[in-house]
């Protein structure tokens, strides 16, 4: 597991969940008529529990997979090991840019959105197949947790704009998720206070720097360790610069 696969782990681990009587059935049965009607692949994570079930419609056969499976982990791994490594990362940051986009939205907003990433895949034969995945989130209700991921893998029958977009459901809009996504992470003084622990300077120096307390840089590092869910400086730098949040 990757930094930017832990990161996002994090994120949807850490989450509060307050109805454990969120029914597990029901989000199934949708998740296997979308399988059956769209004859595509459809995984359902719950994010309570660390499990996942993938439901394979006849888009399965492309890859070849079959069968229904279930798996101890949030993560597809079935699905995920035909993904070079390059293209798993570039889905874990499409993933993580995601989740921290919704942050910025009202939650009673947040369920028309949804994630669209073109991704490659290994096929049967060992072609490379263009595939469309779409990640949609089910909230607990009245709740900020997200309790479900549902993840829907299909042919690429049409082209996305980006390589990842979020689009809005009800109106059709999409917005590209690129590095540019990223600045809404971090505030400005705290990619001024990140790029200076990058320089390597101590949070006395920083606080001469910017002319603020020491007390306020300690505060400013560790928000920034809290939004991007890394455990110490050096993670937050380079989980920075992956996220072309710093240089």
């Amino acid at each position: 597991m990757n930094t930017t696969h832990k990161s996002i782990d994090t994120l949807l681990r850490q989450q509060f969940f307050s109805d454990p009587s969120c029914n597990n059935d029901i989000v199934m049965h949708y998740a296997e008529c979308i399988a059956i009607i769209e004859k595509a692949i459809v995984v359902v994570s719950d994010l309570k529990d660390g499990w996942s079930r993938i439901f394979h419609g006849g888009f399965s056969d492309t890859l070849g997979l079959e069968g229904v499976a279930t798996e101890a982990s949030i993560w597809e791994k079935e699905i995920l090991e035909r993904m070079s490594p390059a293209e798993q990362e570039e889905k874990y940051l499409a993933e993580l840019r995601f989740f921290n986009f919704l942050r910025h939205i009202p939650r009673s907003k947040r369920d028309s959105y949804y994630l669209a990433t073109h991704l490659r895949m290994t096929g049967r034969t060992g072609n490379i197949a263009d595939v469309l995945h779409r990640m949609h989130y089910w909230y607990e209700d009245g709740s900020d947790a997200i309790r479900f991921g549902i993840c829907i893998y299909g042919p690429m029958s049409f082209s996305l704009p980006s390589k990842s977009v979020v689009i809005d459901s009800l109106t059709g809009i999409w917005q590209e998720l690129s590095s540019k996504c990223d600045d809404t992470i971090l505030s400005i003084r705290e990619k001024q206070v990140l790029a200076l622990i990058d320089k390597g300077l101590l949070s006395r120096e920083i606080a001469q720097r910017l002319c603020i307390s020491k007390n306020t840089v300690s505060r400013h590092r560790q928000e920034i360790l809290a939004k991007l869910q890394v455990r110490n400086s050096t993670e937050a730098c380079r989980k920075a610069k992956l996220l072309g949040i710093i240089n």
